[in-house]
């Protein structure tokens, strides 16, 4: 049995930020599809490593395919397209704790370009509550996260709509109430040229949509739905 750890802030490295931008087009504001994978997956492999040691430094390991309904082990983080039988529809999320059921799931989401911003951020708010909502009607005690990344010059004008849409899907304290929030949602706007987040947005007022916040709402939530149930001390 594990015993749980304080988890650790979730950081993305600004040098490999830097060298997964460097087909950054700074004139249309656009990083190519491939390069926003790129940023999506280091945005998982952070979570994950942090997820792993705040449950007791577990493996961290890929499913065994995106159709398996079981962990390859036992007791272990799984990074990769991690299939979640939910009470609306099938999903894929990026990591995924399910011991006995799922404990935590969670979803990277990337908009690379300042026109995809425009056209397909409110697409993205109905996908999250969905999603954050087809794992809680079947297992209504997991904490859903979500990290939403994006190069800075590509927000434009919708900053308030972001800050607003994402903050009425996050915060969910209750396991019998709002199936459509999440527990954690942060937001890490990016300088795709430097590679460094926006220390000044989301601003304090909306602390909970703060990257630098997002391992303390996902370990607070954990604590106190599973603290003490095995398979932890």
């Amino acid at each position: 049995m594990a015993q749980l750890q304080n988890m650790p802030q979730v950081v993305l490295d600004p040098i490999k930020l830097v060298a997964y931008c460097k087909t950054w087009n700074a004139t249309k504001a656009e990083l190519p599809k491939a390069s926003g994978e790129k940023v999506g997956k280091l945005c998982d492999e952070s979570v994950s490593s942090a997820l792993a040691h705040m449950l007791g430094g577990l493996k961290i390991c890929p499913p065994k395919s995106s159709t398996a309904l079981l962990p390859p082990y036992p007791e272990c983080v799984e990074v990769g397209p991690t299939r979640v039988i939910g009470g609306i529809r099938p999903q894929n999320f990026d990591v995924v704790y399910r011991p006995d059921g799922i404990r935590f799931a969670y979803d990277s989401k990337t908009l690379n370009t300042k026109m995809s911003v425009g056209k397909n951020y409110q697409n993205m708010i109905n996908d999250l509550g969905t999603e954050a909502a087809t794992v809680h009607t079947r297992f209504p005690t997991a904490v859903v996260a979500f990290l939403f990344a994006v190069p800075l010059p590509c927000l434009g004008n919708h900053r308030p709509g972001l800050l607003g849409a994402l903050s009425r899907l996050g915060g969910r304290l209750t396991t019998n109430a709002d199936l459509h929030k999440a527990e954690a949602i942060a937001i890490a706007a990016y300088d795709p040229m430097t590679g460094k987040l926006d220390p000044t947005w989301p601003p304090p007022t909306m602390a909970k949509l703060r990257l630098d916040n997002f391992h303390l709402q996902v370990q607070a939530c954990y604590l106190e739905r599973f603290a003490g149930l095995p398979p932890h001390r």
